[in-house]
């Protein structure tokens, strides 16, 4: 087993190393790869396990004509609505996001992340809504909630909807999580699983000190990988999937994270290459490490979350960016109707 071959090859043994096979091929070994892209042949292309979506990866896809039919089909299954309005196209896009998330069923084996619309990002009750809301519509046409994942800001009112919603059943992907508080509030809340940003970590670090970093220094690979140790140590069943890569070297890095999202470039350039690659995290280390158990109610959350200026501020960042790319969806939509 390549796990077994990197572990030894740690422990100072010579191993040699599987020839021939790719970095992306090497690291579906260790690690399960996910596809982040709304362009269905991409996810053929890669083979990925599960896929994921957000706002702005949609709207990137509705804006190609070859999904345009998704669009169409979504409108005319409105024909004789009696909604209207806002209420008609939130309804349509609602059909969207189904839509899209069948058809990516169709080609990963695993699961896909459909996701709340990030305007709900500190409505708990208005996020626990909507979320059942788009599980009933996929068990509607027939697909279990077994295979998807509803994607929540990491929010403090965003983990307590996520909460509820996993014991209904309903497993959730908690996105925009920059810190470890918001990760261990997330591990409490017994969600199913967490997208840790990589890359935007490393966006803000770069522009705070005019500096580049190595893989191995990267803030975003440093985040991740704490995460990964916290969880393992403490023996927390949510699931670790690192997300938003600038680069390879930052996925080579996190190799046996539970899980990877990639997006299709860094998988092309996975699958060219054939350098050897290395276990970097391994939950049978994590065992031995000292690493404090930490506990968060929301006053000590929201204090450490806002001690920490990267976290607070990519955050809301990222619900602004996910916020405007739904109002252009909307936009986009609405002139559909129009016809």
């Amino acid at each position: 087993m390549i796990r077994d071959s990197i572990i030894a090859r740690q422990a100072g043994e010579n191993t040699n190393h599987i020839s021939k096979m790719s970095q992306l091929d090497e690291l579906k070994k260790v690690t399960t790869v996910v596809a982040d892209t709304g362009d269905f042949e991409s996810m053929r292309a890669y083979k990925p396990q599960d896929a994921t979506t957000n706002p702005s990866l949609i709207l990137q896809a509705t804006e190609k004509p070859q999904y345009r039919p998704l669009i169409d089909e979504a409108v005319a299954m409105h024909k004789g609505s009696t909604l209207n309005g806002g209420a008609l196209v939130e309804s349509i896009i609602d059909r969207i996001l189904i839509l899209f998330g069948k058809e990516i069923l169709k080609i990963v084996p695993g699961r896909v992340s459909t996701e709340v619309d990030a305007r709900l990002s500190f409505d708990t009750a208005g996020t626990v809504a909507k979320a059942r809301q788009l599980i009933a519509m996929y068990e509607a046409d027939g697909i279990s909630r077994e295979r998807i994942l509803i994607k929540i800001a990491s929010t403090w009112e965003g983990i307590k909807a996520a909460e509820i919603l996993q014991k209904e059943g309903i497993n959730c992907n908690l996105t925009l999580l920059f810190s470890l508080a918001q990760a261990i509030a997330c591990a409490e809340a017994g969600v199913t699983l967490i997208s840790p940003f990589v890359g935007r970590i490393l966006d803000w670090f770069k522009a705070a000190t005019k500096r580049d970093y190595a893989p191995a220094e990267d803030p975003g690979v440093i985040s991740v990988t704490s995460i990964f140790h916290y969880y393992k140590k403490h023996g927390y069943k949510t699931e670790v999937m690192g997300a938003s890569f600038r680069n390879k070297g930052e996925i080579t890095e996190l190799a046996g994270c539970d899980l990877l999202t990639i997006s299709p470039a860094l998988l092309g350039e996975l699958q060219a290459c054939e350098e050897p690659l290395s276990l970097k995290l391994d939950g049978a280390v994590s065992a031995g490490m000292d690493i404090p158990r930490q506990t968060y109610d929301e006053r000590s959350f929201r204090f450490e979350l806002n001690e920490d200026a990267m976290a607070t501020e990519k955050t809301a960042e990222g619900i602004r960016k996910f916020a405007a790319d739904i109002v252009k969806l909307e936009k986009l939509v609405a002139s559909v109707i129009a016809g």
